[in-house]
């Protein structure tokens, strides 16, 4: 057989989610904070700096060759948006210090932060424009939202939110149409920068986390109002929770691409969504920071043997945020083992190698 001609990032993306098997298994690597690593800077300086941030995705792109551009900078970053405070680490990402409501009933008087009105937020909206101008169109960009309803675990605590949701309903439904108009003034602000579609970061809304009657009644509905008014594809991201057990809601949702988690079947994942819905996943990033290179190889040659068969699928981390521990080595053997594994058409019998 013979193989397809070398696309671009951006055409192999497209291709794959088009239905259509590309030149090989498009793969993406989530290392935010390594772009600290690669300009020599600590993180919390890093993440002060548009420019900073833009060069350091951009090398760590030159370095390992994969094919989504993330200029993500931190989930917190949305807490920070409302006037919440971080704390930043040397190595790990930069956390909400303390919840930003500390009684419920702080949320009638809450109104959505405006996007340009927020240094942090601005500052991710000049990373992507810095990106789109130098990738031209190469490869797509994708910007990030906390979904309104996982956001509410950083707004209350997680165990201040479960008691708003079973006991003060009608206020946990304020905060999330408060959330709502955010996420989608922001999604939208980071396609107007240049991104070309957005990750909608969810966790909660995985059975790993929450009841399915709750994901029912709050969080596909808010997913579905998110998506249809945000102008652009939309990836549903579970963060490492279960997503097989959702993939009937979420192909009713618009998204294009569905996370899998690393405790799930990817072969399984990958049949549920066949024809649906694209799957992306599922690497372990916690254990990476354990592999040698030789693991690392096969654990990339195992998920590409599972889930990338007539096409598909993304290759990528199951959470979206490689640890800034995750050695330099793995990363461009994961980025060797695609190029060794990944050209279409995929050798079914590689998986039993």
């Amino acid at each position: 057989m013979t193989a397809t001609p070398e696309m671009t990032s951006a055409e192999r993306v497209l291709a794959t989610l088009s239905g259509r098997e590309p030149d090989r298994v498009p793969y993406f690597l989530p290392v935010t904070m390594h772009g600290a690593l690669e300009v020599g800077v600590p993180l919390d300086k890093y993440y002060q700096s548009a420019r900073l941030m833009a060069e350091g995705q951009l090398r760590l792109r030159a370095k390992y060759r994969d094919d989504i551009v993330y200029p993500f900078a931190y989930g917190a970053i949305e807490v920070e948006a409302f006037g919440g405070e971080v704390e930043f680490f040397a190595d790990g990402p930069p956390n909400s210090v303390g919840p930003l409501l500390s009684d419920p009933n702080q949320i009638t008087n809450l109104n959505p932060p405006v996007v340009a009105d927020s240094e942090p937020l601005r500052r991710v909206l000049d990373t992507i424009e810095t990106l789109s101008a130098a990738i031209v169109g190469e490869a797509l960009i994708v910007g990030v939202i906390m979904s309104p309803f996982s956001l509410p675990i950083m707004q209350l605590g997680f165990e201040q939110y479960l008691n708003l949701l079973y006991e003060q309903p009608d206020l946990a439904r304020r905060l999330h149409a408060v959330n709502e108009s955010f996420a989608v003034a922001w999604a939208n602000a980071q396609l107007a920068a240049g991104a070309n579609a957005i990750g909608y970061f969810d966790p909660i809304s995985s059975p790993t986390v929450l009841s399915a009657e709750l994901f029912t009644e709050y969080g596909l509905p808010m997913m579905r109002r998110v998506m249809s008014a945000v102008s652009g594809p939309c990836a549903a991201l579970l963060a490492s929770g279960l997503s097989e057990p959702l993939i009937d809601d979420l192909a009713t949702t618009g998204a294009v691409i569905v996370g899998a988690s690393s405790d799930e079947d990817l072969a399984q994942v990958k049949a549920t969504a066949a024809g649906r819905i694209t799957v992306m996943g599922n690497l372990n990033g916690i254990e990476m920071r354990r592999w040698t290179p030789v693991e690392a190889r096969e654990e990339t040659r195992r998920a590409i043997a599972a889930g990338a068969p007539g096409g598909g699928f993304i290759l990528s981390d199951t959470h979206g945020e490689i640890p800034i521990q995750v050695p330099e080595d793995v990363l461009l053997a994961i980025s060797d083992a695609v190029r060794e594994f990944g050209n279409y058409p995929i050798d079914p019998a590689a998986g039993a190698r």
